[in-house]
């Protein structure tokens, strides 16, 4: 271990006098330095939206503020071309971003902190970030619904095995089975639209969770960021620090509860002793031994990711449960698991929707005689709508199957909606329509746009 007296070579902004020792700043910093990269660009947002405040209140000037905005703009295009990085030996994107500032600027650059705390700016940051990534996972569950519902209506007449206790029950379709995760994701949405409104007001004012003495102006900010409202209570605005985190996190878990489904039904329909559907060659990957395997890895690993996306709310809550209201740097840990997470998501709703629309569908499964009981409720329904008692057309049925004397008729006759042939899809896609017209995107988009000019 070096000698506990060595020093970092340059002094956070948080400093008064005395310098931490390497090992503190090694334990305390963490991954900040990597996990911040992901909030660069909504870190300088919110620091533009938050010095144009500054202005209207007479904190800075009005040729200030230009030359802030101008530099802080300079900054965003290097962000967004990637030649932005957080230098060694600054703690956190807050200061690499106000030491460019100052570099650049002199003390004009100091000035942009006045009336906030890094806590009210890494939550705005969160804020910012998550709502942008919540829109990037939204359209991507769209894309996926969109390709279920193709093969929803295209395959609605052709029959499939339905299964309960994964033994042959009744008649579905491939129609019903490709809808059914199709409204799963409709579903799926109003978690996400929940979530977003959630994230969508504004913390920034709040400080370090007790408010400012300036005459702070945090309608101004919310509107120039684009929040729907701000957080009001500025204790709540800070306790709320984990608990956006787990909301969020419990919307991204339900979507991908949605797709480990379908991924699990995948790999088994996909499988020789089903053969209910098949994944295209380049869809694949193959053994090195066995010249004959064609895998479904994609499928498996999504599985696999999605199932670890749905620990994400607990690990949030078991970071944050306890904590009584106020700041406390174990908040910093949830940023580890919480800002990967979202490509993890996209990555799985991407390549599920690629393969969706290359799937194959087997249309004469039913050709083999060891589906012919799944059509047993069919002839006993047959048998009642004839004017026979039904639970004498179930034993009549099920005496004719032990007797080896039943015989399938494999004609299905569903008219209700919902049913085999009538998947209804397009209520289904009313339905998702309606959800997706309740996400302010647009006027979000406007508001950041404006600011970055």
């Amino acid at each position: 271990m070096k000698d506990s007296s060595t020093t970092t070579k340059t002094a956070p902004i948080w400093l008064k006098a005395t310098l931490p020792t390497a090992e503190i700043e090694r334990f305390t910093v963490g991954r900040d330095r990597e996990l911040d990269m992901y909030l660069a660009e909504s870190d300088v947002l919110g620091s533009m939206a938050h010095i144009t405040m500054l202005e209207s209140i007479g904190l800075l000037t009005s040729d200030e503020l230009k030359v802030l905005l101008a530099e802080l703009r300079r900054i965003l295009a290097d962000i967004r071309a990637g030649r932005f990085e957080i230098e060694e030996g600054i703690e956190d994107v807050h200061s690499e971003v106000e030491l460019l500032l100052t570099r650049r600027l002199g003390d004009i650059g100091k000035k942009i902190h006045s009336g906030r705390s890094r806590n009210d700016q890494v939550l705005v940051d969160l804020k910012l970030w998550t709502r942008r990534q919540l829109r990037d996972i939204v359209e991507r569950v769209k894309t996926l619904f969109d390709e279920l519902q193709v093969q929803s209506e295209r395959y609605k007449d052709v029959l499939m095995p339905g299964y309960t206790h994964l033994q042959v029950a009744m008649p579905s379709s491939f129609g019903l089975w490709f809808g059914a995760y199709a409204e799963s994701l409709a579903d799926d949405m109003l978690f996400l639209q929940a979530a977003y409104r959630m994230v969508n007001r504004n913390p920034l004012g709040s400080a370090a969770g007790y408010g400012s003495s300036f005459p702070i102006d945090r309608q101004m900010t919310t509107d120039l960021l684009g929040f729907d409202t701000m957080n009001y209570n500025v204790v709540y605005a800070q306790m709320g620090r984990g608990k956006m985190e787990r909301n969020v996190a419990f919307s991204l878990a339900t979507v991908a509860g949605t797709i480990a489904k379908l991924a699990f039904d995948a790999c088994l329909f996909n499988s020789q002793n089903f053969a209910f559907v098949k994944l295209p060659a380049e869809c694949t990957t193959g053994s090195s031994i066995m010249p004959h395997k064609k895998n479904p890895d994609v499928f498996e690993l999504t599985r696999a990711k999605c199932n670890k996306l749905q620990s994400l709310p607990q690990q949030v809550m078991l970071i944050m449960n306890n904590l009584p209201s106020g700041y406390f740097r174990d908040l910093q840990i949830i940023k580890e698991v919480f800002l990967p997470a979202f490509g993890e998501l996209k990555d799985c709703l991407e390549m599920t929707a690629y393969i969706i629309h290359r799937m194959q569908v087997n249309e004469h499964i039913l050709d083999d005689p060891r589906y012919d009981l799944m059509f047993s409720v069919e002839e006993v329904n047959r048998l009642a709508a004839d004017g026979m008692p039904f639970r004498d057309a179930y034993r009549k049925v099920g005496l004719d199957i032990e007797a080896g004397q039943f015989q399938p008729r494999k004609e299905v006759h569903h008219t209700h909606a919902g049913s085999i042939g009538n998947p209804c899809t397009a209520e289904i896609n009313a339905l998702m329509d309606r959800v997706l017209e309740g996400f302010p995107f647009a006027k979000v988009e406007e508001a950041e746009r404006r600011l970055a000019g």
